[in-house]
């Protein structure tokens, strides 16, 4: 399942300090298992229930950077949306994700250069309102002047 707001553009001309997008995720089975042959990462804790269960985390989890993928669709789709170039991303991950979690992925405007087209944000994922993944997100945003 995913909830996702409208997709589009905010350009930096419409960005605001405390602006928030966010969507809603189930990481699936299948998803795991997608991001497994994407990403070459086959680690069993990802994969393997019978491994995974004597490991620290007492059971199979989502690799960290398919939870970070998330905050990267907020960006990439509706804050700022299409058209924004990446520039950094700091991420600390705070909890395990694990198949059937519903995730939420938001971003929320803490700076803006206008001059620039930068524009920092917090970014953060949940499971029932815990954060699994903090961090922070530069880019550079589209701008809707044509001069």
């Amino acid at each position: 399942m995913l909830d996702n707001a409208p997709r589009g553009t905010i350009v930096i001309e419409d960005i605001e300090i405390g602006m928030v997008r966010s969507l809603r995720k189930i990481v699936t089975d299948r998803d795991i298992e997608l991001f497994a042959e994407v990403s070459t990462d086959h680690n069993p804790v990802h994969l393997n229930e019978e491994y995974a269960r004597d490991t620290i985390f007492a059971g199979r989890i989502a690799h960290g950077m398919l939870t970070a993928g998330l905050i990267s669709a907020v960006i990439g789709e509706q804050l700022p949306g299409h058209g924004t170039v990446y520039l950094g991303q700091s991420l600390k991950f705070m909890a395990p994700v694990r198949p059937g979690d519903m995730v939420t992925a938001e971003v929320e405007v803490t700076a803006i250069d206008y001059a620039k087209r930068r524009v920092t944000m917090e970014t953060r994922c949940l499971v029932e309102g815990k954060k699994v993944l903090i961090g922070e997100a530069t880019v550079l945003a589209p701008s809707g002047k044509f001069d």
